[in-house]
């Protein structure tokens, strides 16, 4: 099962961003409660393994923060992985949280021209980027964690529909950049960015020993599951669950 979020602590990195007027500081005692009932629909779910957007090498850290949390230590940051991942894994006495996160590979032309300041298209790539031509058909999650909740954010955020609609913005904007030596660098820089990334992150949970019977769960930002959920649900080693049910579950019992 993935769980797609938004990030709990606003590093605004993603293609939509939120504007800080939208924000809300989820370690407020309203937010914590909210945090606590969505953790709780979770556990039902059972999950024997959490995995986190993390990059692997910091496997030790988030092993150290966790065995100190698990021990009364540590309190939570903000971020969604802690927030979420170590409540639920402590509540089910999950013992490590997998870090299996990937920042993608690019071509050596598309590297240049992001990387290189010196580089002629340089300038011309980081306009482009910073102000999307296609920035007002880009697809906008309704901000509802401040107006309703987090868990109707959730809600919506894990909408199949809402999902299939995020993956249009990989599609838009700087996808569409060209040069005079190659008229597709927007479209191999998206490749690198962002199927190569969570390519990655999938085989990443790939590699994770399993025994039959295991369940995970993903924590990631909800513009991956775009992609990691096709992955999931057409790879013949997984069985991809609805997390809706479990998130709107006790709604309906109630």
């Amino acid at each position: 099962m993935t769980l797609g979020t938004f990030h709990f602590n606003f590093p605004n990195l993603d293609v939509v961003k939120i504007e800080k007027d939208d924000q809300i500081d989820v370690l407020k005692p309203q937010h914590q409660k909210e945090i606590r009932e969505i953790v709780n629909r979770l556990a039902l779910f059972n999950p024997t393994m959490i995995v986190i957007e993390v990059n692997p090498q910091h496997q030790s850290r988030i092993d150290s923060l966790y065995n100190s949390y698990l021990a009364g230590e540590h309190s939570l940051s903000r971020c969604e992985s802690q927030q979420i991942g170590f409540r639920l894994g402590k509540m089910l006495g999950v013992e490590k949280l997998y870090c299996t996160d990937d920042w993608g590979i690019h071509y050596d032309d598309v590297r240049e021209v992001i990387f290189d300041q010196e580089h002629p298209e340089y300038e011309n790539f980081s306009e482009y980027f910073t102000n999307n031509p296609d920035s007002a058909i880009l697809y906008r999650p309704d901000v509802i964690f401040k107006t309703e909740s987090i868990l109707a954010d959730l809600i919506n955020r894990n909408d199949p529909k809402n999902i299939k609609r995020s993956f249009g913005n990989y599609l838009a904007g700087p996808f569409k950049f060209s040069t005079n030596d190659n008229e597709f660098l927007g479209v191999d820089f998206r490749t690198g960015q962002w199927l190569n990334r969570n390519l990655r992150i999938f085989r990443n949970i790939q590699k994770i020993n399993t025994e039959p019977g295991d369940r995970i769960l993903a924590i990631y930002g909800s513009c991956h599951l775009n992609t990691l959920n096709y992955f999931f649900d057409c790879s013949p080693e997984f069985e991809l669950v609805n997390t809706n049910y479990y998130l709107m579950k006790n709604i309906k019992d109630n």
